[in-house]
């Protein structure tokens, strides 16, 4: 059963190799893959003429194991082969030479009269370009328009990252084997599997603790076990007292976060704001407290009260001294961090500054890619690589968001989002966000666990409101959600 971690490609070389060590035979494993995408197709679709399409590697095997168990089971079938089956070896080969229908050169004219195509020509871990006729005959089946099903990924995606090298299509249907890899949860990647079946082929569970897995699709399986539910013993000083750095000219994100907070289970909600803005905060929100702040002594003054345990900073604060001094002030007093938007940008000349105030005090960065190249401007390359890398400099725990958020801890644990519907993409939200993961924070979870909770939690929120979706409408439905899962959560106790 899949329980969260996610494989990269090597890692899962790995995995196939400890199996064949531990007694499974590869032609075993590959028989099996074979299996597992012969029957999730039929389960989806009636019998009609299918064209297999195989690489010279091991996935190109699994489609000669498509192709006579789909023939066993009446489909006309047909394979084409890039190459010829002399140049394979191993179990491709051995798989090959069962094969006894028909074999067609791979080219762009095997897709005619096909009404279902399975792509077996790369894996995971293909490291050129898909080109000439490989990308051809990919195309010809993209101009097909019947289902395709890929086995591991879609040729041309590369597993650890999501990338497409050269060419790919997208799938209606992706089965990959054992463990994902983080390539199917990062885009483009997601988007051109389709459906994602993970089959299990027999791969022990036992080794995943030789690989060590340290990257992980953000569910509650990851960090369920450490959320603050409130006990009868409770009170709002013990659900912790959250502190939020209201703007003066742009107080709507602020009274977003403030909300969100509440709602995520804040014992106390404070605002600071400018004393000319007090009474917009006031009046917005019944239930938070208003602090008049005029001037970093009177932040810090704020911060003297040790039961303001989390502070949040950033959202539509200004990019100008007031923010700046704001998060050094909060940091020099060991307060759990959250540092959203402004509060990020603010230091985009001096990111040392930053990073050298962060040092051990609990800290959760909120980027979007445009905040992200602000303070790491050299970072390149892939979203899951980029945020692990932002976390170690910084110190802090990094929310990459986007449509494939990613959660990266400066000890390079990641996780990475795939609950979150594309009506989060409205003003606001990012705000909300981070009012969940102060309130978090304040309430005792450590950090990486806060943030990727809040990540998930928003999501689901905006999941189940749906179309129509605006910001204010996510911490408002954040209690079903946790209402849901708080039963999830006691079924499975009561099961124990």
């Amino acid at each position: 059963m899949h329980t969260g971690e996610l494989l990269r490609v090597e890692q899962m070389y790995r995995a196939d190799a400890l199996a064949v060590a531990a007694g499974v035979p590869g032609i075993v494993l590959m028989e099996r893959a074979g299996d597992a995408v012969t029957d999730a197709v039929r389960r989806r679709w009636t019998p009609r003429p299918a064209l297999i399409l195989c690489g010279p590697g091991n996935n190109g095997g699994d489609g000669f194991v498509i192709a006579r168990l789909l023939a066993e089971a009446g489909w006309p079938v047909r394979v084409a082969l890039l190459g010829s089956r002399d140049r394979l070896a191993g179990d491709a080969a051995e798989n090959a030479a069962r094969w006894s229908g028909a074999l067609l050169p791979l080219a762009p004219e095997a897709v005619e009269g096909a009404e279902l195509i399975v792509d077996a020509i790369f894996g995971a871990g293909l490291a050129r370009p898909v080109e000439g006729v490989a990308a051809a005959t990919l195309a010809a089946a993209r101009d097909r328009a019947v289902p395709v099903v890929a086995v591991d990924v879609p040729s041309g995606v590369h597993g650890d990252t999501g990338a497409v090298s050269g060419t790919a299509i997208r799938a209606d249907l992706t089965v990959t084997f054992f463990r994902p890899k983080p390539g199917h949860l990062l885009f483009p990647g997601r988007e051109l599997c389709g459906e994602l079946v993970v089959a299990d082929i027999g791969i022990p569970a036992s080794v995943l603790s030789a690989l060590a897995p340290d990257t992980w699709e953000n569910t509650p399986d990851l960090w369920g076990g450490g959320y603050p539910w409130p006990s009868h013993a409770s009170h709002k000083y013990t659900r912790g007292h959250a502190l939020i750095a209201g703007g003066s000219h742009r107080t709507g994100a602020a009274r977003l976060a403030a909300r969100a907070a509440m709602r995520a289970g804040a014992g106390l909600v404070t605002i600071a704001a400018d004393p000319s803005v007090v009474p917009i905060y006031a009046t917005a929100l019944a239930g938070a407290l208003v602090e008049p702040v005029a001037d970093a002594n009177a932040f810090r003054a704020l911060l003297q009260d040790a039961r303001r345990n989390a502070v949040l900073v950033g959202p539509g604060g200004g990019t100008d001294r007031r923010t700046r001094d704001h998060v050094l002030n909060a940091l020099a007093a060991g307060r759990r961090m959250v540092l959203d938007a402004d509060a990020i940008t603010v230091f985009r000349d001096e990111p040392q500054a930053l990073f050298g105030a962060i040092a051990r005090t609990p800290t959760v960065l909120t980027p979007h890619d445009g905040e992200f190249g602000r303070l790491f401007p050299d970072l390149q390359g892939d979203r899951l690589g980029r945020a692990r890398a932002g976390s170690r400099r910084s110190g802090a725990v990094v929310v990459l968001k986007g449509p494939d958020t990613v959660v990266a801890a400066p000890d390079g644990r990641a996780a990475i989002n795939a609950n979150a519907p594309p009506d989060l993409a409205t003003g606001g939200t990012g705000d909300v966000l981070a009012g969940f993961v102060v309130a978090l924070l304040a309430q005792g979870m450590r950090a990486f666990e806060a943030a990727c909770a809040g990540v998930w939690l928003h999501g689901a929120a905006a999941a189940a409101f749906g179309p129509g979706l605006i910001a204010e409408d996510l911490p408002d439905g954040l209690p079903a959600v946790l209402a849901k899962l708080k039963h999830q959560r006691n079924s499975a106790l009561t099961r124990i």
